[in-house]
């Protein structure tokens, strides 16, 4: 006998195997500045290549378009020897987007009326800069009188990027402060002796409580966390070998932090939103300060000159670089240490924007192309960066001292 089935059976039977398949996921569509697009299959696709091709141990990229978070992705290793794949999450050495960070406090800070930005900093102090131990260096050079928060933010009051770098170790001013830029962690460190001195706050807490806490920033910190062991990437040198990763429990506002693709990202997108910053507090941390005319920024001092990149009107914010481009302005940010190398780019007038951080000593060595690919940003001036596109088979070990 032939058994059939009542047809309310078969439809529900029909819809139940219907459902059980799964849609096919798209790849998302990231504009670029160009008015193209480019797929997310294509950028994992080429980026795979190329950090093959240059001995990248690990790389994370995030995209904004329209001001949002629109694509994250990390690629590789955060522990080569341990092969231990990168995440989004995994907690990244911030290095020198470290400043930018502290640049946005400041911009809060100023609009508020708590600082000035061209008040000489010894009037917030309540005895000479040289009767402090770390500044007893000055104590000959009256110039010191002369700097303000706004040179020590732009880079222009006259100091070595580390002391260190100095043939006699010591702090010195090298050049009339305010005449012209030499990028300087110094400066920014004075910064925050200033600030704290000012407050009588510490620069931690208040990063802390003014940007990480309310941007949910929870795997970010200027100084080691525990928990950050959990899921920690390590820096590679130019041959892969693993170099660590420091605990540094010194809030330093030149580079002490320590975060992760997604939180900067967040970070980066409230700066472009001006959320975690007014208006006000963006547009004076983003007016340009001074001209840029040396051909490269490291080493600092050097007091070479090119043209190269007076079309693009190369000069520097509060923390931040800034150059012009047919989309309009747009403001950098990066961060290089030994195995270490991040940028970050901002296209205002565009909403776009590019997060890239690298646990590879070999990874600014695909910055320039991967600018290009992800967002059609040919405009960087990767010359003056040092983000020489190079192959394994021609990087040369060498030191990443000053930057």
């Amino acid at each position: 006998m032939t058994w059939y089935k009542p047809l309310s059976t078969v439809l529900v039977l029909l819809s139940l195997t219907c459902t059980s398949i799964p849609a096919l996921a798209q790849p998302a569509m990231i504009k670029r500045l160009d008015g193209s697009s480019i797929s997310s299959t294509e950028i994992e696709s080429k980026v795979t290549r190329m950090m093959a091709s240059s001995c990248v141990t690990g790389l994370g990229i995030a995209i904004l378009n329209d001001n949002k978070i629109v694509y994250t992705k990390s690629f590789g290793l955060r522990d080569k020897d341990r092969q231990l794949p990168l995440t989004e999450d995994t907690v990244m050495y911030g290095a020198s987007f470290t400043k930018a960070v502290f640049a946005t406090l400041v911009a809060q800070l100023v609009t508020e009326g708590v600082l000035d930005l061209d008040l000489p900093i010894q009037k917030y102090l309540p005895k000479p800069l040289p009767d402090y131990d770390n500044y007893r260096d000055l104590a000959d050079d009256p110039r010191y009188l002369t700097i303000t928060l706004r040179m020590l933010l732009n880079h222009t009051a006259g100091f070595a990027n580390f002391r260190w770098l100095n043939a006699s170790k010591k702090l010195e001013i090298k050049f009339t402060p305010g005449s012209r830029y030499a990028y300087s962690g110094e400066g920014i460190n004075l910064a925050q002796f200033v600030i704290e001195t000012t407050t009588d706050k510490r620069i931690g807490d208040l990063i802390q409580q003014r940007i990480f806490n309310p941007l949910g920033m929870r795997n970010t910190s200027m100084q080691w966390q525990n928990h950050f062991c959990d899921n920690l990437a390590v820096g590679h040198d130019e041959k892969g070998k693993t170099l660590g990763h420091t605990k540094r429990k010194k809030v330093n506002a030149a580079g002490s932090m320590d975060t992760t693709l997604n939180d900067y990202a967040h970070f980066i997108q409230s700066v472009m939103q001006a959320s975690i910053i007014s208006k006000d507090a963006k547009a004076i941390m983003l007016a340009p300060q001074i001209a840029i005319t040396t051909p490269t920024q490291f080493p600092t001092l050097s007091t070479a000159s090119s043209d190269d990149n007076k079309h693009i009107q190369l000069s520097y914010g509060l923390g931040w670089g800034i150059f012009q481009t047919p989309h309009g302005k747009a403001y950098f940010k990066e961060g290089h240490d030994d195995g270490w190398e991040n940028h970050s780019v901002v296209f205002d007038d565009q909403k776009t924007a590019v997060v890239i951080m690298s646990n590879s000593a070999n990874g600014d060595h695909i910055f320039k192309d991967l600018l290009k690919l992800l967002i059609q940003d040919v405009y960087t001036p990767w010359k003056w960066e040092g983000y020489v596109p190079l192959e394994c088979s021609n990087i040369i070990v060498g030191s990443a001292l000053e930057r």
